[in-house]
This record gives C-alpha cells, structure tokens and sequence, in this order.
C-alpha cells in the first residue's frame, strides 16, 4: 500500500503521539517544570517529525495525495493540542490561541473548498509561521525564567502577525484564480 509509506507513517505518528504531549503537560495541573520540559521535548520531537515526513517524501518521491490530506491536518491537530493545552492551564492567553486556530481552520476550509483545482501549496510565509507559532506556544509550554518572557512575547508577536498575514495571503490567491 503506497499510503503507508515512510513520511505517511510519521505524520500519522504525529497525530497519534499528541495525547502523550497533552498527558505530560497536564501531569500535576501543569505546575511541574519537569513534566512541562517532557511536555515541551514530546512537542518538540513531534515537530521535528513534520519536517523530516517533507523532506522525505520529497527526496524519495514519496508524495502522496493522503500525504497531501493528512500533513496539514496533523499540523494543525499540533499546534491546537499544544496553545488548548497551555491556555487552559492558564500558561498562554486565550486570544492567541484563538487567533491561531480561527486562521488555521478558515484556511483548511478555505483549501477543502478548492481542492478540486488543486492543492494549495503552503508559502515559505506560512512556513516561516508555522514555525514561529510553534516556537512561540513551546515558550509558553517550557518554564522559563522571567526575564525571558520579552523575548517571549516578541517572538508570539511576530508569530501573531505572520498568522495574520499569510492567512489574508491565501484568500488572495484564491480569489485572484
């Protein structure tokens, strides 16, 4: 089954490890710095993950149009388990993550209603953004020292704008076609 390759079976991995991530973060109401490390660590193998599946689909001509399905979804399914998790704890403010998520689910609506004219590729934008959202959220996850949460919040700044930007660029695009 051509599905079921290397990249395919590491998103899938992806989608499946996220309840052990939400587990560790949970772990003692969110209040033990090593449970929210493993948290961090877990969240942070997981994202490794999304890049190697792309790499190697790509390198081994892999791509697959359950790959092309199921690699957006599970990164979404990442960064809402990840900024649910850390606002429900009280550790990431409920606007961020909802301005994550709205952006996150109006484009995935946005691409199923076009998939019949093809897949819409992500920019470097939104990959910059993904990466910068992803990082932001783990900042939030990790207990860091208070002197770092400028440096913090910058970084969920710029991950907010990019948000902001890249989910306006799509809409462009279609409407453009």
């Amino acid at each position: 089954m051509k599905e079921l390759n290397l990249p395919n079976t590491l998103t899938i991995f992806r989608i499946l490890a996220l309840p052990f991530c939400a587990y560790a973060l949970f772990k003692n109401g969110g209040e033990d710095d090593s449970w929210r490390i493993i948290a961090f660590i877990l969240f942070f193998i997981v994202g490794l993950s999304d890049i190697l599946d792309g790499k190697i689909a790509r390198s081994r001509n892999q791509i697959t149009e359950f790959g092309k399905l199921l690699d957006p979804i599970a990164d979404k399914a990442m960064l809402a388990t990840a900024s649910i998790s850390a606002s429900l704890l009280g550790m990431l403010s409920w606007w961020v993550t909802a301005i994550f998520l709205t952006r996150e689910i109006a484009v995935t609506i946005l691409r199923f209603a076009v998939i019949k004219k093809g897949v819409i590729p992500a920019s470097k934008g939104a990959k910059l953004k993904t990466f910068f959202q992803n990082f932001s959220v783990g900042f939030y996850i990790l207990p860091l020292p208070s002197y770092l949460n400028l440096p913090r919040d910058l970084f969920t700044a710029v991950a907010i704008y990019l948000t902001i930007t890249t989910g306006v660029d799509y809409f462009r695009k279609v409407l453009r076609k």
